[in-house]
């Protein structure tokens, strides 16, 4: 699909590798609405981006949220073809901790909302609107991108619940890309590594250093415009569909 002229949703828009993503769609002719909680984040990035970009806040989990930025993205822009997916949290905590904690169950709960429920919740909705869209070449009609990450298959100690999400992620993107096929709806899924984003650069450098020593090349964070460029290639590989694409220099994180 040639991102020129076409209309994207971007979860957790306004920073990190969503932001990355947006700021590479705009330049390549690409529209963009960002969706995220952050209100003032959100709406700067927009305004960075131009004319454009627009911003809705939105929370990912609730369905009336998700429906109400869908709709304001068709109003804004009068399609949908690209969706997304890069909100997300992390949490550290173990099955059972010191003296024989269990995992909170509301903490496990509120990661899968947010990462795993978060993300279907969008790419269904999304795609409800693309399977509108007039075919293009191929048939086609839209795209969606997911982010996983190498916890769903290297999940160190502590990371149960968001290597959980991450798997799931995942699982789905093939029974999905199936799903949509009918549609002319490709959907596919990146799994970065260690990335310069928000999330990573809140942890102690104790935490980074070792995850940089397990990357085999280069040893680095990676930089969001690599995020970036790895979904402009998803959307405009039309034969790419149904896959879930490491980024991560290499990296096999060890348990610690």
């Amino acid at each position: 699909m040639n991102i020129q002229g076409k209309v994207a949703v971007i979860t957790g828009g306004a920073s990190g590798l969503g932001r990355a993503t947006a700021e590479a769609l705009v330049a390549r002719g690409g529209r963009v609405m960002i969706l995220d909680r952050d209100q003032e984040k959100g709406a700067e990035t927009a305004a960075a981006l131009g004319e454009a970009a627009a911003f809705v806040q939105t929370d990912v989990t609730d369905e009336a949220s998700v429906k109400a930025a869908i709709d304001a993205t068709r109003d804004r822009f009068g399609a949908l073809h690209l969706c997304v997916n890069c909100a997300g949290v992390g949490s550290a905590m173990k099955t059972v901790g010191r003296d024989n904690q269990p995992h909170d169950l509301g903490v496990f709960n509120m990661v899968v909302q947010i990462n795993l429920i978060g993300t279907f919740n969008v790419a269904r909705l999304a795609a409800a609107l693309m399977a509108e869209n007039e075919p293009g070449d191929d048939n086609e009609r839209g795209v969606i991108v997911n982010t996983a990450s190498v916890a769903a298959f290297d999940g160190q100690v502590g990371q149960v619940a968001y290597a959980a999400t991450k798997g799931g992620v995942v699982g789905m993107t093939l029974p999905m890309a199936r799903d949509l096929a009918q549609f002319g709806i490709r959907v596919n899924t990146i799994a970065p590594g260690i990335f310069n984003t928000p999330l990573m650069n809140a942890a102690p450098d104790k935490v980074k250093m070792p995850l940089i020593e397990m990357t085999q090349f280069p040893k680095r964070l990676g930089d969001p415009p690599e995020y970036a460029a790895l979904v402009c290639h998803m959307v405009e590989n039309t034969f790419l569909n149904g896959e879930t694409i490491r980024l991560d220099g290499g990296i096999r994180m060890q348990p610690r």
